[in-house]
């Protein structure tokens, strides 16, 4: 019997199922392939208070038995891709960074998700420092958005593609990751650019503006995802880049809209 490839993703839950760990699980079954799952947090919206951020973090050694348990399962060769969202806390990211050190993955691909609205100010610079400091350089491919770009490239704004291309090759040098840098709905115009950045080159990937011209929630998880799947079934980083963009593209116009103020990517069309 053939066996699938395999991917983990470390992340947080969010309960609607439009974004975080539960879009990561559904886009590598979308893509064929196996996925895991160490939970780090719980993510919930506020429905009587505008639907803001609920943040509970999964204590420490609690994802260290996760990860424990699923490195135990499947071991080096068979689980060579790891996919990283939310980790929320400081402690989270040094359990986290320490299996990663531990467990020399093939491709450790980071949503450098640096802002959780939930979190206090200054519980969120603690982590984002520890984020850029601990993880970061232990990514091989990275997909920050357009708050992400600025804050990791060290740039006050990005308006325009040359931009955003200055800010993935910021991020590249600094890290030596593959980076997916997405300019989403922030730059002006009728296309979704994402500029694509490694060793060898540099591309812009251009799609339709979808939505309006709103974000829709879940896109950058897909997006993450989406370069994991891709990357585990053996394509290589800007084949993977490309596939994810076709793929996100796909899910936001499929969206799903509910009674939460915000649409989601469909991962299913």
């Amino acid at each position: 019997m053939q066996t699938p490839p395999l991917a983990l993703t470390i992340a947080g839950s969010e309960a609607t199922g439009g974004a975080g760990a539960q879009v990561d699980l559904k886009t590598f079954q979308q893509h064929g392939v196996f996925g895991c799952l160490a939970l780090t947090c719980i993510v919930s919206f506020d429905p009587a208070h505008e639907w803001g951020h609920r943040f509970v973090p999964v204590e420490p050694q609690v994802i260290a038995d996760q990860l424990e348990v699923i490195m135990a399962a499947y071991p080096t060769g068979q689980l060579d891709t790891v996919k990283i969202g939310m980790l929320g806390t400081p402690a989270t990211i040094e359990t986290v960074a320490g299996v990663l050190r531990e467990r020399d993955f093939d491709n450790v691909v980071l949503d450098p998700v640096l802002i959780c609205k939930g979190q206090e100010p200054g519980a969120a610079l603690d982590t984002d420092r520890a984020l850029t400091t601990q993880v970061l350089p232990l990514a091989t491919f990275v997909t920050p958005n357009h708050f992400e770009a600025m804050a990791l490239s060290g740039m006050e704004k990005i308006e325009t593609v040359e931009e955003l291309t200055e800010a993935a090759t910021r991020i590249h040098q600094s890290c030596g990751a593959a980076v997916l840098a997405k300019g989403g709905v922030h730059l002006p115009g009728d296309e979704a650019l994402d500029v694509y950045v490694d060793d060898e080159r540099t591309e812009i990937l251009r799609a339709p503006k979808l939505g309006g011209g709103v974000q829709v929630s879940g896109a950058g998880c897909t997006l993450a995802a989406a370069v994991a799947a891709q990357l585990a079934l053996g394509a290589t980083p800007f084949e993977a880049a490309k596939a994810a963009k076709e793929f996100v593209t796909r899910g936001i116009e499929a969206r799903l809209s509910s009674q939460a103020p915000f649409d989601v990517v469909w991962q299913g069309v």
